[in-house]
C-alpha cells in the first residue's frame, strides 16, 4: 500500500515536471497582438472635455522647460508664446503638429531580426522593472544591487518567453561609479541579450553614449532610417521638463529614436486628487513634450506616456493597484487613441516589500488595466517591488506567469472550424463526456495555458512536495533560468568594437557618485 501511494505520487510528480517543462519551453512572440477590444470608459462627451481642458492649461497656464534655450528656440519658431521658461500654446497647436508627422506605429530593431516589436495599433511589447536600487529575493532578501545581479537579471529576463524587451536599468548597479554604469549595462543588455533595446535616460550624454553604442552595433546609415533605441522623458509634475529629460529628449529625436513623453504623477501631489483633473494636466504635458519631438525631427518616433497613481492621503506614501489608477490609465489610453499616437504605461506595480498576496493583487490590477487600456509599451510588466525601490526576482517569474496569462488572453476567442468542436460535441452526445473524444485528444496538448508557479494538485500531493508556496516555487524557476541560459551569438569584431568604446569613454573621465 505504502509502495503503490509512493509510485502515484512519483508519477504525479513526473507528470508535473513535464508540464512545467512544456510552459518553459513556450515559443517566444516578439510582440503581442491583440485581438480583444479596449476598455473605453469615457464618452465622447467626457473625452472632449478633458481635451479642452488640456487646452486650456496650455493656453492659460503653459508649461516650462528649464535650463534648455534650444528647446524653447524650438516652440518660439514653431508660434508658441514663450516667456522666459514658460512656453504657452495655443488651443489645438501641438496636437497639429504631432498628427502632422508622428508615425502612429513603428519598428524596433534588435540586434536579432526576430525580436523586432512593433509599437503601435493593437500591439503590445512587455518589458520588466526599470530603476530600482535594491533587489530582493527570498535567500538573501533585501539588499543593494550590484552589477552582478544586473547581469543575472538579464540572462534570467532572456530565458522568459513572456517578455519582448530588454528593459533598460533591470536594477541599478551601485557598485559601478554613476557616471559610467550606463555603459556597462548598455554593454551588458548587448552581450547578454538579443531584444530590442532601452537608452540611457538622463542628460544628453549618456544618450549620446547610447546612440553611438547602437551605431557600432547595427551601422550609422542603419541607425539613422530605423529606430533601434527606447527612451522615456519623464516630466517632472506639475508642467515641467527639466534639462535631464530635455536632453536625451532631443538626442533620440534628432537621431530617428523613440521616446515615450510621460507625465510622471503622484496624484494628490504633483497633480489633483481627482482623476478628470489629473487626466486635463497629464494629457496638457504629453502634447507639449510630444509636440517637441516632432519639431526637433518630424516624423521621429513618439509615444504618450502616462504614470499616474493615488497617494495615501494618511501617509503620503504612492499607492498602487486602486481603482482610481485604474480608471485613469483606461482614460489615457482613450485618450492616445484619439490623438493618435502609440501609448506607453507601466505594469505590475505594487508596495509590497516582499513577492506576498498584496504584491500579486496591486500587481495584477495594474498589469491587467494596462493591457485593457490597449497600452503599446508596457514597462514594469515583472520585477516591481516597494514602490519601484526594488527588483524581486521571485517577483520576476511570478509576474511573468501573469504575463503569458495576459498573452493567451489577448489572442481573443477562436472561432475556427476546430474550436467550433461541433463534430466533438455531435460525436459525444448527450450525457457522455468528452476526455476521449478525438478532438480532445487531438487538441489537450495545447487547449489550456499552463501556469509555470501556480499549483493545482490535490492538498495531499502539494504537502507531499514540500508544501512550498508560489514564491518558493518561483525561486527553483529563476534558479532553473539561470542554469539553462544560453548566451546568444553577437559578431566578435562588433563586441571587441563596443568594449572598445565602453574603455574609452570612462577612461576619458573620473568616477563620480552623482
Amino acid at each position: 500500500m505504502v509502495a503503490a501511494t509512493r509510485d502515484k505520487s512519483a508519477g504525479r510528480r513526473k507528470r508535473r515536471t513535464r508540464g512545467q517543462a512544456r510552459a518553459a519551453a513556450t515559443p517566444r512572440l516578439p510582440y503581442i497582438r491583440r485581438n480583444i477590444a479596449t476598455y473605453d470608459i469615457l464618452s465622447e462627451e467626457g473625452l472632449c472635455l478633458i481635451e479642452e481642458n488640456a487646452d486650456r492649461i496650455l493656453r492659460d497656464i503653459g508649461m516650462e522647460f528649464h535650463n534648455d534655450p534650444e528647446i524653447l528656440d524650438y516652440f518660439r519658431e514653431a508660434g508658441a508664446d514663450v516667456d522666459g521658461v514658460r512656453v504657452r500654446f495655443e488651443p489645438g497647436m501641438c496636437r497639429r503638429i504631432i498628427q502632422a508627422s508622428a508615425p502612429r506605429q513603428y519598428t524596433q530593431h534588435a540586434r536579432n531580426p526576430e525580436n523586432n516589436v512593433e509599437i503601435g495599433n493593437d500591439n503590445t511589447v512587455l518589458s520588466p522593472v526599470y530603476g530600482p536600487p535594491f533587489v530582493h529575493d527570498i535567500d538573501q532578501g533585501r539588499r543593494y544591487a550590484t552589477f552582478d545581479d544586473f547581469v543575472r537579471l538579464n540572462k534570467i529576463h532572456q530565458m522568459i518567453p513572456h517578455l519582448h524587451h530588454c528593459g533598460g536599468i533591470v536594477c541599478e548597479p551601485v557598485d559601478l561609479p554613476v557616471n559610467k554604469r550606463h555603459l556597462d549595462m548598455m554593454l551588458a543588455h548587448i552581450t547578454y541579450g538579443d531584444r530590442a533595446l532601452f537608452g540611457a535616460l538622463i542628460g544628453s550624454e549618456r544618450a549620446e553614449d547610447s546612440v553611438a553604442m547602437v551605431k557600432i552595433l547595427f551601422g550609422d546609415e542603419f541607425v539613422d532610417h530605423n529606430t533601434v533605441l527606447y527612451g522615456v522623458s519623464n516630466t517632472n509634475a506639475p508642467l515641467v521638463m527639466d534639462d535631464a529629460m530635455s536632453g536625451s529628449l532631443k538626442v533620440y529625436a534628432r537621431n530617428n529614436q523613440a521616446v515615450a513623453c510621460t507625465p510622471w504623477m503622484i496624484t494628490g501631489a504633483m497633480s489633483p486628487c481627482t482623476e478628470a483633473g489629473t487626466l486635463a494636466q497629464l494629457l496638457a504635458e504629453a502634447l507639449a513634450t510630444c509636440a517637441l519631438t516632432q519639431l526637433i525631427r518630424p516624423g521621429a518616433p513618439c509615444l504618450m506616456g502616462s504614470f499616474a497613481t493615488a497617494m495615501s492621503m494618511q501617509s503620503g506614501a504612492p499607492t498602487f493597484g486602486m481603482p482610481e489608477a485604474a480608471r485613469t490609465v483606461l482614460a489615457a489610453g482613450q485618450l492616445a487613441r484619439r490623438l493618435g499616437l502609440p501609448f506607453h504605461t507601466v505594469g505590475s506595480l505594487t508596495s509590497s516589500k516582499v513577492p506576498d498576496g498584496q504584491a500579486q493583487q496591486e500587481g495584477s490590477m495594474s498589469l491587467i488595466m494596462a493591457v485593457l487600456a490597449g497600452a503599446n509599451f508596457i514597462n514594469h510588466a515583472t520585477g516591481w517591488l516597494e514602490g519601484g525601490l526594488c527588483t524581486g526576482y521571485e517577483k520576476t517569474v511570478i509576474d511573468a506567469d501573469l504575463c503569458g496569462k495576459l498573452i493567451e488572453f489577448c489572442k481573443g476567442i477562436d472561432l475556427s472550424a476546430n474550436a467550433q468542436a461541433m463534430e466533438a460535441i455531435d460525436e459525444v452526445g448527450p450525457g457522455s463526456h468528452f476526455l476521449s473524444s478525438a478532438h480532445t485528444l487531438n487538441n489537450f496538448e495545447t487547449a489550456y495555458y499552463r501556469s509555470s508557479i501556480g499549483d493545482a494538485n490535490s492538498f495531499e500531493q502539494w504537502q507531499d512536495e514540500g508544501s512550498q508556496q508560489t514564491a518558493q516555487r518561483a525561486n527553483k524557476i529563476w534558479k532553473q533560468l539561470l542554469a539553462d541560459y544560453q548566451q546568444p551569438p553577437l559578431d566578435a569584431a562588433r563586441l571587441e568594437a563596443l568594449q572598445d568604446y565602453v574603455e574609452r569613454r570612462k577612461s576619458a573621465m573620473p568616477d563620480r557618485s552623482y
